[in-house]
């Protein structure tokens, strides 16, 4: 096999897996990389230190990597240890630093355009796996209805006016009125919210749609929302209808037990085609 040109830098949850079996099946060579101290659901995956990775994404591109991909979640570091600094990355510090004030988007954006200024080129997954981003249709047995469909509606409004302002990615709505909007603790904890303090609907019947969709003039390239099994079972605890999304604007996680589960819980599953 070719060596290879391409680098997966992983962060938690089950994407980069993904993403490398779907290079793998496609016969595709790449590295696996890893920032130090964090899990990753691949094997071998390289680590390197964050106050050290200018040296190491320049080592990849004399190492013959051309593209870097940067998927799954990755948290802001906490500590640095300033002697473990090397000059290179000390100098792009306080840039780097300063990014990290300003919101996930912006400190991606700034870690990508240091990426690139080394030589390399950052794409995204729908770049190099296209198959893994569900084409419109309905992904469950269960068909939405048309307070279903409204609900949907209103609640990518909402997110299209909450994502101008960098907040989150995800909303949920029912009978027309937000319940709950995605911040920084993320979608598991907006579910676990609007589970705990909602009107339950009655037994038996579901009500309400969780809508996801990437942030307005989000770069693609890194944190487009995901819906997996856990979603799934989140939305159903909070009594949902369904869960809807942008249609090549989401990823659907380890897909046969997502839409298997959304079939036994009866919840409907909808890649929602772009309007406009």
């Amino acid at each position: 096999m070719a060596e290879p040109t391409l680098a997966i830098i992983a962060g938690s949850g089950a994407l980069p897996r993904m993403l490398s079996r779907a290079l793998t099946a496609a016969g595709r060579s790449h590295l696996c990389c890893r920032p130090h101290g964090l899990d990753v659901a691949v094997d071998a995956a390289e680590a390197f230190y964050f106050e050290r990775s200018i040296s190491f994404f320049r080592s990849l591109e004399q190492r013959g990597i051309r593209q870097v991909v940067l998927v799954g979640k990755f948290h802001r570091p906490r500590h640095l240890n300033p002697l473990r600094f090397e000059g290179s990355t000390l100098l792009a510090a306080p840039r780097i630093l300063a990014s990290l004030r300003k919101g996930d988007d912006a400190s991606l954006r700034a870690l990508m355009e240091i990426i690139e200024e080394l030589g390399l080129e950052v794409v995204g997954v729908e770049d190099v796996a296209p198959n893994l981003l569900p084409e419109p249709g309905l992904y469950a047995s269960r068909v939405p209805s048309e307070t279903d469909r409204a609900d949907v509606e209103r609640a990518a409004y909402i997110v299209e006016a909450i994502s101008a302002v960098d907040v989150g990615q995800g909303a949920v709505v029912a009978g027309g009125l937000c319940l709950a909007t995605e911040a920084l603790p993320g979608t598991d904890a907006m579910l676990d919210w609007v589970a705990s303090s909602r009107d339950m609907p009655p037994a038996g019947t579901r009500a309400g749609v969780l809508y996801k969709a990437p942030k307005l003039q989000q770069d693609r390239r890194t944190d487009l929302p995901a819906i997996g099994p856990t979603t799934v079972a989140k939305a159903a605890a909070a009594g949902l209808a369904g869960i809807a999304w942008e249609a090549r604007g989401a990823l659907l996680l380890e897909a046969e037990q997502t839409m298997a589960d959304a079939d036994r819980l009866g919840l409907f599953l909808w890649s929602r085609p772009t309007i406009g």
